[in-house]
């Protein structure tokens, strides 16, 4: 089966998470979508959070490595990885934390249904697929643990 390399971002605002209402897979989901060719994981990121929502987030979980010597640019960690299943064929995902800069300007696009901020809490609700609620859990975890 296919594997697609893909990005999401879980994005904080006022101690909550962001999740849209993707269209054609009618899953609430993070913000997110493939890396294109001779794009890095952070610029896909970046790309499919202002082409989706139109905002600019900060990554949280960069590298503090000095890009020094032969290295051009540090690129931020996912804080987990993992391969779904998205009907006719697989992505492979790297999830990212990330705190929005500007989220009085979030605009759906056409892609979207809706979009929700969502507190730890909400994550457990029906609707929410049960992998977006565990990863979400993961990411409030790391995100209350920048905060301090």
């Amino acid at each position: 089966m296919k594997t697609d390399l893909v990005v999401a971002g879980y994005i904080f605002n006022k101690n909550k998470v962001l999740l849209i209402h993707h269209r054609k897979l009618d899953l609430w989901l993070p913000v997110g979508g493939h890396i294109d060719k001779d794009e890095t994981p952070n610029e896909a990121l970046f790309r499919e959070i202002k082409e989706e929502v139109g905002i600019d987030v900060e990554i949280l979980n960069k590298s503090d490595i000095p890009a020094v010597g032969n290295v051009k640019q540090n690129l931020a960690a996912p804080f987990h990885v993992n391969i779904h299943s998205v009907g006719d064929h697989e992505h492979c995902c790297f999830f990212y934390l990330c705190k929005a800069l500007n989220a009085e300007k979030l605009k759906i696009n056409g892609e979207l249904k809706y979009f929700d901020w969502f507190s730890k809490k909400d994550l457990s609700k029906n609707y929410v697929p049960v992998d977006v609620g565990n990863i979400g859990f993961k990411a409030f975890e790391l995100f209350q643990k920048l905060k301090q």
